[in-house]
C-alpha cells in the first residue's frame, strides 16, 4: 500500500520563509536584557552547592555534617539518605541517585547538597562535611572495564561492567562478504570531549508552601535546560510530588549542545532544599563542575569490514561499536544503536551486520553531544570508504557517488528515507574545492617550497530530523502549538520548546508569521513553561524546527480558515481565492480586494468567539522496521551534508592548519538561510574542534582538563575560513518543506580532515583528535610509501555480545537465532538475557 504523506510545499512564492532576517530575540542578548538562570534572584534566597566525590570509585563509609550544620548561616544540608528514588532520562537507565548513597563511581559524584545565607558561607560549609571513603579500583577505559567484569561499577550492568550490548544482521552478510571482489577491515578509536557551553549549568527553586494544599504546596524551578518536559517528570518522580505540582521555567539558555538533555542532581536537590527551607534556593555550577556534569562524546573504539566489487559497489559490512559510557546510563543505550543503525542511511547497503556494546567506567557519565551517537562511526566509515577506494583505485568521491543512497526509498534495516541532496552537496563542495585540481597526484611531494604540504579530503554525512519514538514511548504528540490571536491583532504562541541558542524561538515566529501573512514583529511567543505551554519533548535530536514547526502550522491554519471566512464574506469572494500576506488578507486575482489583518481578526472573534487554536504533531508509522530496536534511528525526514576540507601540514614539527572547509547541507527549505548559515558553520567549528585539538583525559582518576583555559577550544583565530553551502530540495513533510540543520553538518567536517591529512602526508592517523605528536610519529614510521602508521588496538576478547543475534529482512517477521555461548556464559543462562537483540 502506498504511504500517506503529508505534503506542508507551498506553490506560490513566500513573504518570510526563505528571507533573512535577525532572531526576533537578538536584541535582549546582544544588549545584556535577556534574562539567563543565573540571573534570577528572588526575595530570601539562599545560595547552594553540591559537595562532590575526591576518588573515581569508592564506597561511602560515613558521612558527619554535625560541624557544617553548626556553621552560622548554613540553613540546611542533605545527603543521600534524604533523597532516596532513582531517577535517570531513560526509562531504562533509572540509575542516579541525586546523591550518592552507598558509593561514589566518579570523581565529582554528588555525596551532600548544602543550603547557606550566601557564598561565603556556603564554600566554608563544604569544607565542614566529613566523608569517610573505602576507595576500591577504578577502571578507566573499555579495555579495563572489559578486563576487569568482577570490580562491578554500576549495579545497572547485565554482565559485569557491561550496560548494554546488541546485535543486529540485515540480509545475509556471509553471502554479501563471498560476492564481494575485496574486504578490508579497520579498527578507529574516537577520544571523548565535552560540550564546553558559555552558560555554566543553573538553576533556582522556589517552594511555595500552601497549608490548604494536601500537598503542601507547589515547586517552581527556572533551570537552564534543554528538557524541561523531562526534568519536569523526574522531579515529580524523586520528591514524590504530583506532576500538577510542578513547575519548570526555562529562562535564557547560553548554549547547549546536548550537554543540558538530562535532569541533574543540582536541580533535584535545589527543589529539596527550597521545600525543607520554605526559602527560594539557587545553585550555579562552577566551571569545573560543568565538565565533571559532562554527558558529552562517547569515546567510541569501532571495528568496520567492508566488502566492495571492483567498480566500487558496496556488497556488506560488518560494524562493531565499543561505547565508554562512564559511571551512570544516561543517554547511553539510545547511543549505542546510534552508533550502528544510521550506517544505512547515507550509503546504499545490501546486507549489514551491527554490534555494539557499552561499558561503565569509573569516569563522568556520557551522553549526548551535538551529532548524538553518529559522529564517530561517521569519522570511522568515511576514513575506512577512502580506504577502500585508494586500495582499488577508485576516485574517493566516484566511490562514494556510485553508492549514494536514493531518495524515497527504504534501507536495508527499515528506516524511511523521503528527500536525499546528498549528491548535490557532494558536486558542489568539490566544484567550490577544485577536487580534482588541488588533490595530491604523487604522495609526498610539496605544494609549496618548505615543510609545508597541503591536502584535500572529502566526506558525507547524514542526520535525523527529530527522533521517531518518544524517550518514553506512547501514542501522544511530540510537540505541540497554541495560538491565540487578540482583537488589536496581536498573536501569541505557546509552545514547550526550549530555544539554546539555534533559534526555534524565531522560527516559530517565521512560520506562523508566514501561514498567517503577518510580519514577526507582531507575534509573541512564550515557551519552556510547563504550566503554560503545551508540551514539547525538548531540544535535542534536531528535532524542534520539523515537529514544533508542523505543529505550529496545524494551529496556524485552523485560524487562518477563520480568518479566511470572515474575510470571504465581507470582500464578496471565494476563500480559496484568498491569500495572506503583508499583514492583510487579499483575492489573488484582485489584490486590491483586501482586508487589514487587524479587522479580518476583529470580524472572526465576533463570529466566532475567542480565537485560539491548538496544533499537534507527532511522526508517521510505517518509518521504521517491525523488530526489537527498530525504534531508534527512524525519523520523518534526514538532512545530508558533504564536506571537502583543505590542510596544511608540517612535516618537521607534525603542526596541522585547516586552511578552509567547504559545507554543503541539504538543509530542505531554509527557513532563514541566515540562521542556517550559522547553525552549519557553528557544526563546522565544532567538528573542526573535535578533529584536531578537543579531548576528555584523565590521570589517576581525575579530570585532567577541567577549565577552558586547560582543555583547548578553537579560538577565533584558529577558526579557518568556511564556505557554507545551502541545498534547498524542499521535504514533502517538513515545514514549508525544511529540515534539520543542527547536528548533522558536524559530522562530515572530522572525517574530511582526516582525510585530507592523508592526501597531504601520505599517513593515517586512526584516532581523534590529530594531533602534531601523533603525526609525527606516523610519519617516522613510513619509509617511503603510503602506509597504516598508526593503527588503534583491537579489543582483544574473543567475542564480546552476551546477546541474541537478531536477523530481519524487510517485509519479513524478524526470526531469532540462537547463537553459541558468548563470553563464557552456557547456553542454559540465555534464558536471563532480554529477548530481541538486546542485552
Amino acid at each position: 500500500m502506498k504511504e500517506q504523506q503529508l505534503d506542508n510545499r507551498q506553490p506560490h512564492p513566500y513573504s518570510i520563509i526563505g528571507t533573512s532576517r535577525p532572531k526576533v530575540d537578538a536584541y535582549p542578548k546582544v544588549t545584556g536584557r535577556a534574562l539567563y538562570a543565573d540571573d534570577i534572584s528572588l526575595p530570601r534566597m539562599l545560595y547552594g552547592a553540591l559537595l562532590r566525590s575526591p576518588h573515581p570509585h569508592a564506597n561511602i563509609l560515613a558521612i558527619d555534617t554535625r560541624r557544617a550544620l553548626d556553621l552560622p548561616g548554613v540553613v540546611a544540608i542533605l545527603t543521600g539518605s534524604d533523597l532516596p528514588h532513582k531517577f535517570g532520562i531513560l526509562p531504562s537507565s533509572q540509575d542516579e541517585y541525586a546523591l550518592a548513597r552507598d558509593k561514589v563511581r566518579y570523581v565529582g559524584d554528588p555525596v551532600a547538597a548544602v543550603a547557606a545565607l550566601d557564598p561565603e558561607t556556603l564554600e566554608q560549609a563544604l569544607k565542614l562535611i566529613e566523608v569517610e571513603y573505602e576507595v576500591l579500583p577504578a577502571l578507566m577505559s573499555i579495555d579495563e572495564a572489559l578486563d576487569q567484569p568482577d570490580v562491578k561499577i554500576n549495579e545497572e550492568a547485565r554482565i559485569g561492567n557491561i550496560h548494554k550490548a546488541v546485535a543486529y544482521e540485515f540480509g545475509d552478510v556471509e553471502a554479501g562478504f563471498a560476492e564481494a571482489d575485496y574486504m578490508r577491515e579497520d579498527w578507529f578509536y574516537y577520544e571523548g570531549n565535552t560540550h564546553a557551553p558559555i552558560e555554566e549549568h543553573a538553576c533556582v527553586a522556589n517552594w511555595e508552601p500552601n497549608p490548604s494544599d494536601p500537598i503542601g504546596g507547589k515547586l517552581t524551578l527556572w533551570s537552564s535546560t534543554q528538557t524541561p518536559h523531562y526534568v519536569h517528570r523526574e522531579l515529580s518522580k524523586v520528591l514524590s510530588l504530583p506532576q500538577s505540582h510542578v513547575r519548570v521555567i526555562v529562562p535564557n539558555v547560553g548554549g547547549g549542545f546536548g550537554g543540558k538533555s538530562d535532569p541533574f542532581s543540582h536541580e533535584i536537590c535545589a527543589a529539596e532544599l527550597s521545600r525543607r527551607t520554605g526559602r527560594p534556593v539557587k545553585i550555579t555550577c562552577t566551571r569545573e563542575e560543568v565538565f565533571l556534569l559532562h554527558r558529552g562524546r562517547h569515546p567510541v573504539k569501532m571495528w568496520i569490514k567492508t566488502g566492495v566489487k571492483q567498480d566500487g559497489t558496496l556488497t556488506a559490512m560488518h560494524f562493531r561499536s565499543f561505547l565508554d559510557g562512564g559511571a551512570y546510563g544516561s543517554y547511553g543505550i539510545a547511543t549505542t544503536y546510534y552508533t550502528g543503525v544510521l550506517q544505512t542511511v547515507t550509503y546504499k547497503l545490501p546486507s549489514y551486520k551491527f554490534e555494539g556494546m557499552r561499558v561503565f567506567t569509573n569516569k563522568p557519565p556520557c551522553g549526548p553531544k551535538r551529532g548524538h551517537g553518529t559522529t564517530q562511526p561517521r569519522y570511522a566509515l568515511e576514513v575506512h570508504l577512502d580506504k577502500l577506494a585508494y586500495d582499488l583505485n577508485i576516485d574517493p568521491l566516484a566511490l562514494r557517488k556510485h553508492n549514494l543512497i536514493q531518495p524515497y526509498t527504504r534501507t536495508i534495516n527499515g528506516l524511511r528515507v523521503t528527500s536525499c541532496a546528498l549528491d548535490k552537496c557532494l558536486d558542489v563542495v568539490t566544484e567550490r574545492s577544485h577536487w580534482y585540481g588541488m588533490r595530491q597526484s604523487t604522495p609526498n611531494q610539496p605544494s609549496v617550497v618548505g615543510p609545508l604540504r597541503r591536502g584535500l579530503g572529502i566526506a558525507a554525512a547524514s542526520y535525523i530530523c527529530g527522533a521517531g519514538k518518544p524517550i518514553y514511548w506512547n501514542d501522544m504528540p511530540h510537540s505541540a502549538v497554541q495560538i491565540r490571536l487578540d482583537r488589536g491583532g496581536g498573536v501569541t504562541i505557546y509552545c514547550g520548546s526550549t530555544d539554546i541558542g539555534q533559534g526555534s524561538t524565531s522560527i516559530l515566529a517565521y512560520i506562523v508569521a508566514e501561514e498567517l501573512g503577518i510580519t514577526p514583529e507582531h507575534i509573541h511567543v512564550e515557551t519552556a513553561d510547563t504550566a503554560l505551554t503545551p508540551v514539547d519533548l525538548g531540544s535535542y535530536s534536531s528535532r524542534v524546527t520539523f515537529m514544533a514547526g508542523n505543529a505550529a502550522i496545524s494551529a496556524a491554519r485552523k485560524l487562518k480558515e477563520q480568518l479566511f471566512e470572515v474575510a470571504a464574506t465581507r470582500l464578496a469572494v471565494p476563500a480559496e481565492r484568498l491569500l495572506a500576506a503583508e499583514n492583510a488578507l487579499y483575492d489573488e486575482d484582485d489584490p486590491g480586494r483586501s482586508l487589514p489583518f487587524v479587522l479580518a481578526v476583529q470580524l472572526a472573534e465576533t463570529k466566532f468567539g475567542a480565537l485560539v487554536a491548538a496544533g499537534t504533531y507527532a511522526p508517521p508509522e510505517g518509518i521504521h522496521g517491525d523488530y526489537k530496536g527498530a525504534g531508534v534511528g527512524p525519523s520523518p525526514a534526514y538532512s545530508y551534508s558533504a564536506c571537502a576540507a583543505q590542510v596544511a601540514v608540517d612535516i618537521e614539527t607534525g603542526e596541522l592548519t585547516v586552511e578552509k572547509l567547504w559545507l554543503a547541507h541539504d538543509v530542505g527549505q531554509a527557513i532563514n538561510p541566515l540562521l542556517v548559515a550559522g547553525q552549519v558553520e557553528g557544526g563546522a567549528y565544532m567538528g573542526h574542534g573535535e578533529a584536531v585539538m578537543e579531548q576528555q583525559t584523565f590521570r589517576k582518576g581525575r579530570h585532567k582538563l577541567p577549565s577552558l583555559l586547560d582543555y583547548k577550544l578553537p579560538t577565533t583565530l584558529d577558526t579557518p575560513e568556511i564556505e557554507t553551502i545551502l541545498i534547498e530540495e524542499a521535504d514533502p513533510e517538513g515545514p514549508f518543506g525544511a529540515k534539520e540543520a543542527g547536528q548533522g553538518p558536524l559530522n562530515p567536517v572530522i572525517p574530511a580532515i582526516a582525510n585530507a591529512v592523508y592526501d597531504a602526508v601520505g599517513v593515517r592517523i586512526d584516532e581523534t583528535p590529530i594531533t602534531p605528536d601523533k603525526i609525527l610519529q606516523a610519519l617516522k614510521a613510513i619509509s617511503g610509501k603510503r602506509v597504516q602508521a598508526r593503527t588503534v588496538q583491537p579489543i582483544t576478547i574473543p567475542n564480546p555480545w552476551p546477546t541474541r543475534l537478531i536477523q530481519w529482512q524487510p517485509d519479513e517477521q524478524a526470526k531469532v537465532i540462537e547463537p553459541a555461548s558468548r563470553y563464557g556464559y552456557k547456553s542454559n543462562q540465555r534464558a536471563t538475557l532480554m529477548k530481541g537483540g538486546d542485552a
